[in-house]
Formats: C-alpha cells, sequence, structure tokens
C-alpha cells in the first residue's frame, strides 16, 4: 500500500489569500522558515500503481493531481490512474473538487456516507451538477460496520468510524455532532500493515482510539495548537472544538493522545490551519512536536506500508 498526502493544510490552504497573520506574512515574503501547503487531501493505491483511490476532492485538486505524475498513466489520449472517491464529510474544503472532475471519462465512483450524500444532494447539490457532466455513482459508507472494499483497487480494506464533529454551515439541520464526520483505518490486507487517516475530529473516541493503538502509522487533526487560537489573534470567535477540531496543546489535546500510543507508531499532524504556529519550522511549538517524535505532514509526503 502507498499512501500520498495531496494537500495538508486545513481550508483555505497555506499561505490563505487573505490573511495577514505571521505565519502568512512570512512565507509570501521568506522571511519564516515555512512550506506553502494546499487543502487535506490524500490519495492511496495498493499494489496496482494504475489504481488509486482519492480520499477528499478539495478546491486545490487539479494542481494536487498534475503534480503527481503517477496519476497520469497515458494510456489513452484521456486517461487518469483515478480509480474512485472516498469522502469524509461534506465540508466545502473537502468535496467542492469534484466539480473540477467533471471532464472524467467515466461517472465518478463516490464513496460515502448516506448523511454525506444526502447533504451534497440537497444542502450543496454537487451530484446535481455532476449529473449534467460526467455523473456519479454512489455507495454506501456505514461507520461501524464491516471493512468495505473498493473496486478495481485490490489489497486495501476500508473501515469507518464516526467520529464528533460538525456539519457544513449550509445544512439546515446539523441532526448531531457524531454523524456528519469519520475517520477512516486503511489496511493493506497482504501486509495486514494500517494507517488511519483522521484530518476532523474533536475528540477521540473508543473505537477511533483502538484503530490508532493497531495502527502502524496516524495522520491526525492538526488544524490548531491551541483550543482559543483564532479567537487570541481576533479572527474568530470560534474555539478549535466549535469548529469540530481536537486542539494540539492543553489538557486533553491531541499532543497528549499521541504520546500514549506505542513508540513505534508513525504519529503525523495533518489539516494544519495557516495559523497554526506549528508551521514555522523554528518555531519553539514546533521543537515540541520534535521532541515527542510527532511529525507535521507538508504536501507530497508519502509512506509505504
Amino acid at each position: 500500500m502507498k499512501i500520498r498526502i495531496l494537500g495538508s493544510a486545513a481550508g483555505g490552504g497555506f499561505p490563505q489569500w487573505n490573511c495577514y497573520c505571521r505565519n502568512c506574512r512570512g512565507v509570501r515574503d521568506g522571511s519564516l522558515r515555512a512550506r506553502a501547503r494546499t487543502q487535506s487531501s490524500i490519495i492511496v493505491r495498493g499494489a496496482d500503481p494504475c489504481a488509486w483511490v482519492l480520499v477528499n476532492a478539495s478546491p486545490d485538486v487539479l494542481s494536487q493531481l498534475r503534480a503527481y505524475t503517477d496519476l497520469q498513466p497515458g494510456r489513452s489520449t484521456r486517461d487518469s490512474a483515478l480509480r474512485a472517491i472516498v469522502l469524509m464529510d461534506a465540508q466545502i474544503d473537502h468535496v467542492t473538487g469534484l466539480l473540477m472532475l467533471r471532464e472524467s471519462q467515466h461517472r465518478l465512483d463516490i464513496w460515502a456516507t448516506p448523511r454525506v450524500q444526502m447533504q451534497l444532494t440537497s444542502g450543496l447539490p454537487i451530484f446535481g451538477v455532476l449529473s449534467h457532466y460526467c455523473g456519479v455513482t454512489l455507495h454506501d459508507i456505514d461507520p461501524g460496520k464491516d471493512a468495505f472494499e473498493v473496486a478495481g483497487v485490490g489489497e486495501i480494506r476500508w473501515r469507518a468510524f464516526a467520529v464528533q464533529g460538525k456539519a457544513p454551515p449550509y445544512c439546515p439541520i446539523e441532526m448531531g455532532t457524531d454523524s456528519n464526520n469519520i475517520a477512516l483505518e486503511i489496511t493493506d490486507a497482504k501486509s495486514n500493515r494500517s494507517v488511519v487517516y483522521a484530518p476532523g475530529i474533536s475528540a477521540i473516541t473508543p473505537a477511533l482510539w483502538d484503530a490508532m493503538t493497531r495502527a502502524d502509522a496516524v495522520l491526525v487533526d492538526g488544524t490548531c495548537w491551541t483550543d482559543d487560537e483564532l479567537s487570541s489573534l481576533g479572527i474568530s470567535t470560534r474555539r478549535a472544538r466549535d469548529m469540530g477540531h481536537l486542539a494540539l496543546h492543553g489538557r486533553g489535546g491531541m499532543i497528549e493522545w499521541l504520546c500514549r500510543l506505542p513508540a513505534a507508531t508513525r504519529k503525523v499532524l495533518v489539516h494544519i490551519n495557516n495559523t497554526n504556529p506549528i508551521l514555522d519550522e523554528d518555531s519553539n511549538e514546533r521543537a515540541e512536536l520534535v521532541e515527542h517524535g510527532i511529525e507535521v505532514a507538508h504536501d507530497g509526503m508519502e509512506f509505504d506500508l
């Protein structure tokens, strides 16, 4: 199994187009040792190098796909190694890239929970729009149930866990905080090695923690350093938890959870907000992560399991 991080930033990317925080200013003018990042997404394959699954379709999807030549096998005039798409929620920064894939020569095979399918049919009718272009074929994800397989992508098992998070703001009714987001356990059936991917979580559930403790690598929510990060900068009145994210630092934060994992587990932070001080590679916060053996994801980072 091979996993590539296409985008490692939270919504808006890094630098964010209209942000002049210390991080965004610094990466623009070169005064900060930091990497620019696109919005959160990964891509996964098994043994076949021409059969990949895209997990979340960010608004940056076209530049992300262009940057990775393995996704362009060139077997015909119009071709792609993309076989299917798995959606973890219906947030704009995870789904609007679907519209950019409308030139597909085949219907888009999309895996999502019934809740996400409903949200993208009514609240934000992306599926209806795509029906006028390539079309979509929908497959249900049932969190907490048996693992599923994506047709055409062999040797990979997928298991979904419902996690606490926020419904998209465009949805008229939230209908519970534990039914809008999922985390994924992705397992190579041949080696039995696994990765947990959870870019948006406000709490660690027992089922998710069980998956994390047996995983070889965890790619987890690193959105904010502190729960009051945005409010302390005067950007928003909302806390990280209000937006469906568990802060890294502080009592019960993500760092504390990651430090409880086995020493051999690779610990990687994804979905990093442009305000997070860990983006500054010379910051004290980054040094603290290094001390704990926690990595910060970047676009193009790869895992072979």
